[in-house]
């Protein structure tokens, strides 16, 4: 059986606007080996707009830091799956549009033994969660209350988790590793 899990950086008081977070090198550390064990990265346009171009220019040019390029080098590596209705084309390299099926392509993966697939975004992510498919949450919760910005499930639900892993980085930021329980 493949797994599909959902990563996110995330403030204390549950807003995931990328603007709020306070990335460092142990956090793009803990992203890259994620990135690294796994095969495909399904996400939306919005998660896709704000991801390229900036992170494929990093990885060639090699104009961030070291965990920023290594970061950059995993992500331009990995496969992606775009779903867009209104994105012309998908241009980072490995990147596949699709405007339908999301929840077979979802699917699929998970019938795939030992396959990863990673879930990017709050749109998607809300998506796959209803429909229980997610196996793992990873939540990076920054040392920050924003008080604004899109949130986390706003759609409602209950997911029942089993925490299996904190780590806490030097600068406060706190990665919560989470298992779906039956």
């Amino acid at each position: 059986m493949g797994k599909v899990i959902f990563a996110i950086n995330i403030t204390i008081d549950g807003y995931c606007g990328h603007e709020s977070g306070i990335p460092d090198d142990e956090t793009m550390q803990y992203f890259t080996q994620l990135l690294q064990e796994t095969d495909a990265e399904i996400m939306g346009r919005k998660t896709y707009d704000l991801m390229y171009p900036y992170w494929h220019e990093v990885g060639v040019a090699q104009s961030g830091s070291d965990s920023e390029n290594e970061f950059a080098l995993a992500f331009d590596a990995l496969q992606k799956i775009v779903f867009s209705k209104t994105l012309e084309r998908a241009e980072w390299v490995n990147a596949t549009l699709r405007r339908e099926g999301l929840r077979e392509e979802v699917l699929k993966w998970k019938e795939q033994p030992g396959k990863v697939v990673s879930i990017g975004g709050l749109d998607l992510g809300s998506q796959v969660a209803r429909w229980g498919l997610i196996d793992e949450y990873r939540f990076v919760v920054h040392p920050v209350i924003a008080g604004q910005g899109p949130r986390l499930f706003e759609d409602g639900g209950v997911h029942a988790l089993k925490l299996v892993e904190t780590r806490t980085f030097r600068s406060g930021i706190v990665a919560l590793h989470y298992q779906k329980t039956s």
